[in-house]
């Protein structure tokens, strides 16, 4: 309650003096794209940011500093980046609640005075979740100077939060309310999915459209070569690449001038991730583990494999502690932090890409899945709703439900590798499949779906 009154408070200084102040201040094609977390780990943020840019925009990018955000944002000037202070580091002897209302009303003063610091925007486009504060904060934003409010709905807010907290919890039940009232009160909305699109309609009233992720030219196949040449500096960091010839990989070798793929090369498979609690890595240390088994016991004939992790999140050293308990002598699994540029280049090199993503809701798409489609890799995904609007089974990939269908398939797919003729059946046949979806790139999908919203 006292929220609604301060802003009403608010309300009555600024109404009377925002005609000329937003006469005198107000730009044209001028938006702000707001990310309450690390710009540089927020993909399909960062790529609205430079379809605005390409198609004319001003930009204020806003979110909090950590990873470096692409360098095509860096160098543009027509975007400007906004970075929110970090909220300071609590004691943690304070009770969960009263956390989070320091931690809300640190981020509200904060985000408040960017928004009013910074040049006017026609509109404001919205990363949800999270709803708190940013949905009410930027809803009043736009009412006091008269622009657009855009939310582009990536998940359920309050059912991430739910994954720690129950579902009758005081604020997963506040982060709903919030979710249907200002959702509600948006002049646009964007979703990831046609399932999303359809629950936000059929439960809350609210129209979206479906803006599905799509690759950014980036993500492409490479050449033998390049590959070759990637895993050579890669192997200057991570001795795991490093072949047994000079200017040879583990995966790659150099013969009378000319770049082949090692005829004795160990599995490669890649997965990235968030580390948070809607991926359950456990499934593939298991699946691992019993592909581990099968060599020692000599069940069937399989390659070595190399598992390489991308990624940071608050998950990661608990998985970490589990995976340096395993004694294994046919698989290794390594997790560095590649740069921007270097991501798309090693899902190019994989063998196959593995996606963990169950989704809180039941209703967002794995970006992940996208970028390695992107890169013409494919993937093994976990199976739940609506991931056949992308991952469509045995013909672009494959999905499984637990550790031990995932296991299966990593058994089926590396048999008497790399000489296997029905594992080069499926990977010829998969990828000539994603050929098609590589066709269809962001800018591309982004101006015919959201551009017209924002020319209004």
């Amino acid at each position: 309650m006292w929220v609604i009154c301060l802003l009403c408070l608010l309300a009555l200084v600024f109404f009377p003096i925002r005609k000329l102040y937003l006469k005198l201040y107000k730009e044209h094609k001028h938006v702000s794209v707001l990310v309450f977390g690390d710009l540089g780990r927020s993909p399909r943020m960062q790529y609205h940011v430079i379809s605005f840019a390409k198609e004319g925009f001003k930009v204020d990018f806003i979110g909090y500093p950590g990873s470096l955000p692409l360098k095509e944002i860096r160098e543009n000037p027509c975007i400007r980046i906004y970075y929110l202070p970090p909220p300071p580091e609590l004691d943690n002897k304070l009770s969960f609640f009263l956390h989070y209302v320091i931690k809300t009303l640190w981020q509200t003063i904060t985000l408040s005075w960017v928004l009013l610091r910074k040049p006017i925007s026609t509109h404001i486009l919205l990363q949800n979740p999270p709803a708190i504060p940013t949905f009410p904060i930027c809803w009043f934003y736009c009412i006091v100077m008269n622009s657009q409010f855009v939310i582009d709905w990536h998940n359920y807010a309050h059912t991430l939060m739910a994954l720690s907290l129950k579902n009758d919890h005081l604020l997963v039940k506040l982060a709903k309310v919030i979710e249907i009232y200002f959702g509600s009160k948006a002049q646009s909305n964007f979703c990831v999915s046609r399932a999303f699109k359809e629950d936000l309609e059929v439960k809350w009233q609210i129209k979206a459209e479906v803006l599905y992720d799509r690759p950014a030219n980036e993500f492409h196949s490479i050449s033998l070569l390049e590959k070759h040449m990637f895993l050579l500096k890669l192997s200057k960091k991570y001795n795991i690449f490093k072949g047994s010839k000079e200017n040879s990989t583990i995966f790659t070798e150099y013969i009378l001038n000319d770049v082949h793929l090692a005829s004795d090369r160990p599995g490669f498979i890649i997965s990235s991730t968030s580390w948070t609690e809607d991926e359950d890595f456990s499934m593939l240390l298991n699946a691992l583990q019993e592909y581990e088994n099968a060599i020692v016991q000599d069940i069937c004939h399989l390659p070595d494999l190399i598992c390489v992790i991308t990624g940071k999140g608050p998950l990661k050293e608990f998985y970490m502690s589990i995976i340096n308990l395993k004694k294994w002598k046919h698989i290794t699994i390594i997790t560095p932090w590649l740069e921007s540029e270097d991501y798309p280049k090693i899902l190019a090199c994989a063998d196959l890409g593995i996606c963990l993503h169950t989704s809180s809701s039941g209703l967002d798409l794995p970006m992940k899945v996208v970028d390695m489609f992107g890169c013409g890799l494919p993937v093994y995904a976990y199976n739940f709703k609506c991931l056949s609007e992308l991952v469509k089974h045995n013909e672009n990939g494959m999905i499984f439900s637990n550790d031990k269908e995932l296991a299966a398939h990593l058994k089926l797919w590396f048999e008497d590798f790399p000489n296997n003729g029905l594992q080069r059946t499926l990977n010829e046949k998969f990828r000539g499949k994603l050929r098609n979806f590589q066709e269809n790139r962001w800018h591309g999908n982004w101006t015919s779906v959201a551009l017209s919203h924002f020319n209004e």
